[in-house]
């Protein structure tokens, strides 16, 4: 910064004054000397320069334009650093690394329903506590009317999902799934909404993922499993 001219209160006549700036082209160093400024501080300076400034030696227009910039930076690494710390708190960092590979894909959590895409297709997911000889779905409407049947046929137990391609484009359904065992018997099982993932919400602690077909974000902590990347829209 050039030198400033400041009036002494004691003597009543100019005395000179200067600051200097390090100039040893090291990054790191003038990072941390700028790091023990506040955004107030590089004003309070600026405006104590253009106010004492020497007539016949006055402020460099290239180096105040500097200084502006360095009052931004170090406002922005302030910024920065306070949103990391809130990231960091309570592991949402770690929820960020984890769930930022899931936009894109379809997750699985608990529930009945199907959201069908622009093609008019929805997917739905369950698992199946046994081994199944037949299994069946119906799909329904909003109204509780059938809107469509699966035969899936025979199926191991675990997970399994399926497609529905007879949707009108936008809708939601609901589904049930009747499973019979090889014996005669009625097989448990567990259904699943799969819904398609937009985005990371990282507002809230935890995150949560903001999904295709509805509004309302779903904590991570629900999903049940990752079917993979989704069906085109």
């Amino acid at each position: 910064m050039t030198s400033l001219a400041i009036p002494s209160t004691a003597s009543g006549t100019a005395a000179a004054a200067s600051t200097t700036a390090s100039t040893s082209g090291s990054s790191s160093s003038s990072a941390a000397s700028a790091a023990n400024l506040t955004q107030a501080d590089f004003l309070q300076l600026l405006t104590a320069q253009l106010q004492y400034q020497s007539p016949t030696n006055p402020a460099d227009s290239t180096q105040l334009a500097s200084e502006f910039a360095a009052i931004e930076e170090v406002d922005g690494i302030n910024s920065l650093n306070s949103k990391v710390a809130s990231l960091q708190s309570g592991s949402t960092a770690q929820q960020i690394a984890e769930t930022s590979g899931l936009v894109g894909k379809q997750v699985a959590v608990t529930g009945n329903s199907i959201s069908s895409n622009a093609a008019g297709s929805g997917v739905g997911a369950f698992s199946l506590a046994s081994e199944a000889a037949s299994v069946d779905v119906n799909i329904l409407n909003a109204n509780g009317t059938v809107a469509g049947t699966l035969d899936l046929g025979a199926l191991s137990a675990g997970q399994q999902d399926f497609n529905f391609s007879g949707a009108a484009a936008g809708a939601q359904y609901t589904y049930s799934v009747t499973a019979t065992g090889p014996s005669g018997s009625s097989v448990p099982v567990t259904p699943y909404s799969v819904y398609t993932v937009e985005g990371v919400n990282v507002s809230s602690n935890p995150a949560t993922l903001n999904v295709q077909g509805t509004a309302t974000p779903i904590p991570v902590s629900s999903i049940q499993t990752v079917l993979g990347g989704a069906s085109a829209s």
